[in-house]
């Protein structure tokens, strides 16, 4: 019997700059999402919890929560890019909402890898910036951030995995 092939990442030296990932599928944001999510977080924003205040302003609807939306992309990314290779989240920056997500929406996932070095104090890994963008199903964007992760060379410790 072969050995089972483990669903991982891309190692820092699987990375190149220009590389874009789609990540599919995408995610139907559901009413239960925005709410869980958002009392979970202890986020008391009317525009995602009362639907009557909501209907009087801009968007006549609730939104979904913004933190929602920005988690939901990371983690699509997780399964192309970074599972079992990432060794630790640096920071998240330049991140923008310029359209609303609404309950019913489906947000499709991309990413793209715009930077890379390996890192001068952590021998085995590398430092890499992705811009992820979100898209509903119109195409419209409603969501980018960039992000920066510090990665595993596919030779850390000496070893590959």
């Amino acid at each position: 019997m072969s050995e089972p092939i483990v669903q991982r990442g891309r190692y820092y030296d699987e990375l190149e700059v220009g590389q874009v990932f789609a990540h599919r599928p995408g995610r139907t944001a559901t009413e239960a999402d925005n709410v869980l999510f958002t009392t979970l977080t202890m986020n008391a924003q009317a525009l995602h919890l009362d639907a009557a205040f909501a209907e009087t302003q801009p968007f006549g609807q609730r939104l979904m929560n913004s933190m929602w939306t920005l988690s939901t992309m990371v983690g699509a990314s997780v399964g192309q890019i970074t599972q079992g290779t990432l060794v630790a989240q640096l920071g998240l920056g330049d991140i923008s909402f310029p359209h609303p997500l609404f309950a019913g929406d489906t947000l499709y996932v991309e990413t793209e890898i715009t930077g890379k070095r390996e890192s001068s104090s952590r021998p085995g890994q590398g430092i890499v910036t992705m811009t992820h963008t979100g898209r509903n199903q119109h195409g419209e964007v409603v969501a980018v951030a960039t992000r920066t992760a510090l990665m595993f060379l596919s030779t850390h410790d000496g070893q590959p995995s």
